[in-house]
């Protein structure tokens, strides 16, 4: 994605960050903002037309990962589901010192809401995983103890794309008894994702990661599933997070998603060509470098690693020349410590250091993975010289 920015070009290639906002969504949401201003929970007329777009949003949503309407919560986002998820059902049982199981390479999100439960006296379990990121059932299926209350999995990685064998885990949770719910952050709008064919009891998302508005997203729980209310207050969302809903957002989100579901393919080709361009371009100029998370990532997601400079030396050297990637997720940005993913996956001590991320999105192309590689190239062989 090339924009201008002042005098400059500049290409936007960290859409696992954050997307731009799509421009129908944009413009949904600024009518929304000018035209609706009522409370949409009051009885009067003025409500009735934002009850509506509520309902409309929430089957749209619901379509989108095939789920029933009323199984959709709207959220601020993927860090409040997922702190919902886990704490609502860890809370419900903690006097009986309850169990999480999750996965090393969680997002802060996960881990933290983790670590906050363990505070209060719970045990938490992380399960490791492979060199590609994912993690073996079998481990899951002989961690899994009697006091365990909820066993939370990433759909997809934010940091290198490795994409979770989720069913498999649902059933071997279901087998046991447990509750599964998944950070599908990542994954959601850019990947098929059904929680009927999965069997997912909770799943996270966020607006903004598929081109929708941030400050917005939503929580899907299993019709039937027993979840304790996260904002108590009034009775919206079906009494589990109370508040006054933010409906221009809401409606942008699932406009938002309900065109990124519609072309999924068509995005998914483009990427994953942008995504081996640029592999090639490497390859082709004989730079040495690791690809992190296995053959099966998300689309458009590449994690790189390369000996002989730092990730964070060559993030800022490609913003230099207008190119903005990360060195992992945008959450830990300001944390200078090697990232708990890389580590867990076992990245040789010699490139851990120098892995960068680049994500593409729907409105990159592949001129923008060519010159990508290309500035990549001739950083690395000035550093080598």
């Amino acid at each position: 994605m090339t924009v201008a920015n002042f005098s400059s070009e500049i290409i936007y290639a960290d859409n696992a960050a954050t997307t731009p906002l799509d421009a129908d969504a944009l413009n949904l949401m600024l009518e929304l903002q000018k035209k609706f201003f009522a409370n949409p929970s009051a009885a009067y007329k003025l409500s009735r037309p934002l009850k509506k777009i509520l309902r409309q949003s929430r089957e749209k949503i619901a379509a989108c990962i095939n789920a029933e309407p009323n199984e959709i919560i709207f959220t601020s986002g993927g860090t409040e589901s997922d702190n919902h998820a886990i704490k609502s059902v860890v809370l419900e049982h903690l006097s009986e010192r309850p169990n999480i199981i999750t996965s090393a390479v969680e997002h802060k999100a996960v881990l933290n809401s983790c670590a906050a439960m363990k505070n209060l006296g719970c045990t938490v379990t992380k399960l490791p995983v492979d060199q590609c990121g994912a993690v073996d059932p079998l481990e899951l299926k002989k961690n899994i103890l009697p006091q365990t209350a909820i066993i939370s999995i990433m759909f997809a990685n934010n940091e290198v794309g490795t994409i979770q064998p989720i069913k498999t885990l649902v059933e071997i949770a279901h087998d046991a008894g447990k509750i599964f719910h998944t950070d599908a952050v990542q994954a959601v709008g850019h990947i098929p994702v059904d929680v009927k064919h999965s069997g997912v009891d909770m799943l996270s998302a966020s607006a903004h990661k598929f081109n929708g508005p941030k400050g917005v997203g939503f929580l899907y729980i299993r019709d039937g599933l027993k979840v304790l209310p996260y904002i108590d207050g009034g009775a919206q969302e079906f009494s589990m997070r109370a508040g006054t809903e933010n409906v221009p957002a809401i409606a942008a989100m699932a406009l938002a998603l309900e065109k990124n579901c519609r072309d999924m393919k068509i995005i998914a080709e483009k990427i994953s060509t942008c995504v081996d361009t640029v592999i090639d371009r490497l390859k082709n100029n004989g730079i040495d470098f690791i690809i992190n998370g296995g053959d099966n990532r998300l689309p458009g997601h590449l994690s790189l690693s390369f000996k002989g400079i730092g990730g964070e030396s060559l993030m800022h050297r490609l913003d230099l020349k207008n190119i903005c990637v990360s060195t992992g997720s945008a959450c830990n940005s300001r944390q200078t410590t090697t990232s708990h993913v890389l580590r867990a996956l076992n990245v040789p001590k010699e490139y851990i250091g120098g892995t960068i991320r680049i994500s593409f999105g729907k409105k990159n192309s592949t001129v923008d993975a060519r010159i990508i590689g290309d500035r990549l190239t001739e950083l690395l062989r000035a550093v080598a010289d």
